[in-house]
């Protein structure tokens, strides 16, 4: 399952972002990831819970993000949860109608190939969104 967490800046994203995956860190036996853009939230995360930062990953494009994700996929098995916050800071593209929908179309994919769950988080106008989005929101 994918699903997206959208707002406008400083409504709280990330928070609740955390606070999902910190709730589900005591309550699952398999691995959780945390991707961030940087480290500011790495001590607001529980222990049990990978912290990737793709700060100097570049990673340019929605494209190189599923790869990025794909490739932790295929080296472990137990993931059974993604959380990945800020989706435009750490892609650096312009998220148009047409990209997102690829991504999730793309990401379900990965989903349901590696019985995963994705969600992420992203600043953008709501009312803005593709329907293929609007479907997922959490």
């Amino acid at each position: 399952m994918v699903q997206f967490l959208v707002g406008f800046k400083g409504e709280g994203k990330t928070r609740k972002l955390i606070e999902m995956a910190n709730a589900e860190a005591t309550q699952t036996d398999g691995s959780l990831v945390f991707i961030d853009d940087d480290k500011r939230h790495i001590h607001d995360i529980h222990r049990d819970i990978r912290f990737v930062d793709t700060g100097k990953a570049s990673l340019s494009s929605c494209r190189g993000l599923a790869y990025f994700i794909w490739g932790m996929l295929t080296q472990n098995a137990d993931i059974k949860h993604i959380y990945v916050d800020g989706l435009p800071n750490i892609v650096r593209e312009e998220l148009s109608h047409e990209a997102l929908t690829k991504f999730r179309t793309n990401l379900e994919a990965l989903s349901e190939e590696f019985h995963v769950d994705i969600t992420f988080s992203m600043h953008y106008d709501r009312e803005k969104l593709p329907e293929s989005i609007k479907e997922v929101l959490v």
